[in-house]
């Protein structure tokens, strides 16, 4: 079957080809079935932004291996043991590209995020059929199309934030990031009636999008000083929360001195794994009393996320749609920017 498949290490903005990381669209078994799995024929597969840090090696893994987790499908196959959730041939789902032990002492402890074994269920998403355990897989609402489907796990990404926020009714909040994580996070906190919601973000047309959804102040990192910016619309306070998605070095040193005393700060995006951020801990730690936190995946988010899945606007999300053939093209696309999110097509659905 055809897989999205990274062949090359590298980034894949470098204007090098001799050392340009490159995906191309391989051919890979089909995955076997297990008693307690169900087998997927992939609709759509997002690229995620953290998809172009595997193809620079992030996690140091080998290629060639695949890539995608954002997945919307339709089952074709039920294991014979598969039937907990009530399952089916047909059902139209989406889920949790990874499959948590149960056994490992953070999944005893609640904190399925650091299971010791969920690396091993990391099956890529980008193929056109993919193999998950039944825990894994969540049945769509019938007003969910599949283009909006497999957004369900950056949804969740965006519950988790919440989470981590803790916002209350009222909280001046400020967002570092307009992609696609940083722009549903605002969707979130505009339900959860977060005041004065400012985007930080040098695209024009994620700004307006943010203004579209719910920002009220957008900053713009390139022409405008942030922190002096951020202290005018807060009355030199600063924030209460400050979230950044952007993942971006050059921006994440300024957020502790635009986040308010007592303030929250989460790092809720993926870093170079060899970047280390200054921090004065006099200043931000002791005297302001920050909490500084981040992120990794959301083991348990998944079910809220589905029931809030059709209160959020996603369709800005599912316009720019490539086929699987055409991937090394879509990920080109994805580097440059210029849409906040990007679909791969991996089978056709009728439909669909």
């Amino acid at each position: 079957m055809k897989s999205v498949t990274v062949v090359k290490i590298g980034s894949l903005r470098d204007p090098n080809p001799e050392t340009r990381g490159r995906v191309q669209v391989c051919d890979i078994p089909e995955q076997p079935l297990g008693p307690e799995d169900v087998r997927i024929k992939v609709a759509y597969c997002a690229i995620c932004g953290s998809d172009p840090h595997l193809v620079e090696g992030i996690f140091g893994w080998e290629p060639p291996f695949g890539l995608g987790h954002e997945v919307s499908g339709v089952i074709v196959e039920v294991g014979p043991k598969a039937t907990k959730k009530g399952l089916k041939v047909g059902d139209r789902v989406a889920g949790n590209f990874l499959h948590f032990c149960g056994t490992c002492y953070y999944c005893r402890n609640g904190q399925e995020q650091f299971c010791l074994h969920a690396d091993e269920s990391n099956n890529p998403g980008m193929s056109e059929t993919i193999v998950w355990h039944e825990s894994q897989v969540y049945k769509l609402p019938d007003n969910i199309s599949l283009k909006e489907g497999c957004l369900l796990e950056p949804v969740s990404i965006a519950t988790r934030i919440m989470d981590k926020a803790q916002a209350k009714f009222g909280d001046r909040i400020a967002i570092c990031g307009g992609g696609p994580i940083g722009l549903l996070a605002l969707q979130a906190i505009n339900m959860y009636g977060g005041t004065d919601i400012t985007l930080i973000e040098p695209i024009e047309d994620r700004r307006e999008l943010a203004k579209k959804f719910g920002a009220v102040h957008v900053i713009d990192p390139i022409s405008q000083d942030v922190t002096e910016e951020a202290m005018k619309l807060t009355d030199g306070l600063g924030y209460d929360i400050v979230i950044d998605c952007s993942g971006a070095v050059s921006a994440v040193t300024a957020l502790p001195g635009i986040t308010a005393r007592g303030g929250k700060l989460i790092y809720a995006a993926m870093y170079p794994n060899t970047y280390e951020m200054p921090l004065n801990l006099y200043k931000y730690c002791y005297f302001n009393e920050l909490t500084i936190t981040g992120l990794y995946v959301a083991p348990y988010a998944f079910p809220r996320a589905l029931q809030i899945l059709p209160r959020f606007q996603l369709k800005d999300f599912t316009n720019k749609i490539f086929d699987i053939d055409d991937a090394e093209e879509a990920f080109a696309t994805q580097v440059s920017g210029k849409y906040p999110k990007i679909l791969i097509r991996c089978s056709e659905i009728p439909g669909e």
